[in-house]
């Protein structure tokens, strides 16, 4: 049987209309834009713009910001059409099962898992690395110690080597088992939470600008040579390379937009909004990056972001104190405080996100059913949340946090890959398809987002391909060990409408 089996689409349809009755159009082009602003907004901007800062691009992170939002508005186009073209809730992989068949949605699904999963233990390790500050600053208590919140791969400039990541371990448990009891979060807290990420941007990048120093960002962008950090770990730094790497770098910044094109059959008029939501919302927040990152490059040396002691962790609050007088201790504190409350909101979302995916997949038998069996009392995936915990767990607890970070973007660019040639591929085979949002000048469209992608791909070095390439070909040993021989498609050629469970509600619901 072909390994491009496909789910009727019109069995998806009718399950649909019947599951989804209680959806209206109620979405406007604005609030799309504000969506996708709290969406975007996130553990990105705060770590990963020093990271890129100091290991690929010095000041010119800020034309990485611009080049990883091109390629976010090219797949963003893409993916509005899918999740237009067959108005079901799910994610990426439920309608590549539908539109690709079974072998893409797989390669689809076990990539969303580097997304999500890897993507919460992502901002795990940056929750850990803001609560040692918050202890100090705030509280003025001492530190947590080294060996006690790093990774075994990490070694202090005193030569102290981390054992476990116990924060990052600690926030990943609790959020998890919080999610497993199926603890609704707001929409009033997390509306609040966006309020304040934005805010904290916006008084940074006007407190600050007065503070920069023109220096700092001479030359703007840096002579093409290669930055070898403390761990022993190289990189392209400066010139076209530098700035393609900060791209794939700083690209975890952008992740959560495609909240936006998921709404597409609550909004009224997509044909208009969905454009205009997508497009807007990005090119908000890459004002808002650019500004950010130019004031944060402009506040403290490259050195200072290079150097663990000082601005290698906890950047944005280590820059504040660093660049600007004493009087601004308050804002530093603020965005300290602020900051541990967003991640804590983002790897909540990342974690359902991911338990969601395999609660789909399991429901198809591409994965054991473990994934799928409900509590009997607080009826969510338990089990799955369980496992989860364990693997999102592993990564938080012992893998520093630029590989977990560069391993998320990658695969993230992967998928949105897929996702562009996905919809030159639905047009071929069928033209038929009702499509309330197309994406405009195809094949020209997808073809440059493939490429935009492939080139922050590129520009994350070849020890991240590799690590890609590892990653998709574990996948495929299970596929074809394991997933392809239960698939409950294959085996009965029925699909299997799964209904979510009761979990957390996302950002803007």
């Amino acid at each position: 049987m072909s390994l491009f089996l496909k789910k009727s689409i019109k069995q998806l349809m009718s399950d649909a209309s019947e599951s989804e009755k209680s959806l209206k159009r109620t979405l406007t082009a604005g609030s799309l834009v504000a969506l996708g602003i709290g969406a975007i907004i996130g553990a990105g901007l705060f770590v990963r713009t020093a990271s890129a800062a100091a290991q690929n691009a010095g000041p010119s992170v800020t034309i990485g910001f611009i080049v990883a939002a091109i390629g976010c508005a090219l797949a963003g186009l893409c993916y509005a059409e899918l999740s237009s073209s067959i108005p079901i809730s799910g994610s990426a992989y439920t309608y590549t099962y539908a539109t690709m068949g079974e072998l893409v949605a797989w390669i689809i699904g076990w990539d969303l898992i580097l997304e999500y999963a890897v993507g919460a233990a992502t901002v795990g390790i940056a929750w850990s690395e803001y609560l040692n500050n918050f202890l100090v600053e705030v509280v003025g208590v001492s530190p947590i110690p080294y060996a006690l919140c790093h990774s075994p791969f990490q070694t202090s400039v005193d030569g102290v080597s981390g054992i476990i990541n116990l924060p990052a371990l600690f926030i990943v448990t609790l959020l998890s088992l919080l999610l497993i009891k199926g603890t609704q979060e707001s929409a009033l807290v997390n509306n609040i939470i966006v309020i304040v990420k934005v805010a904290i941007v916006i008084m940074i990048i006007v407190l600050g600008w007065g503070y920069i120093n023109s220096s700092y960002h001479t030359p703007y962008i840096p002579e093409a040579t290669t930055y070898t950090d403390h761990q022993g770990i190289t990189y392209n730094f400066g010139g076209i390379m530098g700035i393609l790497g900060a791209a794939g770098t700083v690209f975890f910044a952008f992740i959560g937009f495609d909240a936006v094109s998921t709404a597409a059959q609550e909004t009224k008029n997509p044909k208009t909004a969905m454009p205009i939501g997508i497009l807007g919302s990005l090119a908000v927040c890459t004002v808002l990056y650019i500004l950010f990152a130019h004031v944060l490059t402009g506040l403290a040396p490259l050195e200072f972001f290079r150097d663990p002691t000082k601005g290698g962790e906890a950047s944005v609050v280590a820059a504040i104190k660093e660049g600007m007088p004493a009087t601004y201790s308050w804002l530093s504190k603020s965005v300290t405080v602020a900051i541990l409350a967003g991640f804590s909101s983002v790897i909540l979302v990342m974690l359902l996100g991911q338990s969601r995916v395999f609660y789909s997949m399991s429901k198809d038998g591409l994965l054991p059913a473990v994934f799928s069996q409900l509590h009997p009392k607080f009826k969510t995936p338990y089990k799955g949340n369980l496992v989860i915990l364990v693997l999102v767990g592993v990564f938080a607890a012992f893998v520093p946090g630029d590989i977990v970070g560069h391993m998320t973007s990658i695969g993230t660019l992967f998928a949105f890959m897929l996702v562009c040639v996905a919809v030159i591929i639905l047009r071929k085979t069928n033209p038929e398809l009702p499509r309330e949002f197309k994406t405009p000048w195809v094949p020209v469209i997808p073809i440059l987002g493939v490429i935009a992608c492939g080139a922050m791909i590129f520009g994350l070095g070849w020890e991240n391909w590799l690590r890609l390439f590892v990653w998709l070909a574990l996948g495929f040993i299970i596929y074809f060990g394991y997933s392809k021989k239960r698939s409950i498609l294959r085996k009965t050629g029925v699909t299997v409408d799964p209904v979510d469970p009761p979990a957390p509600k996302m950002p803007g619901e």
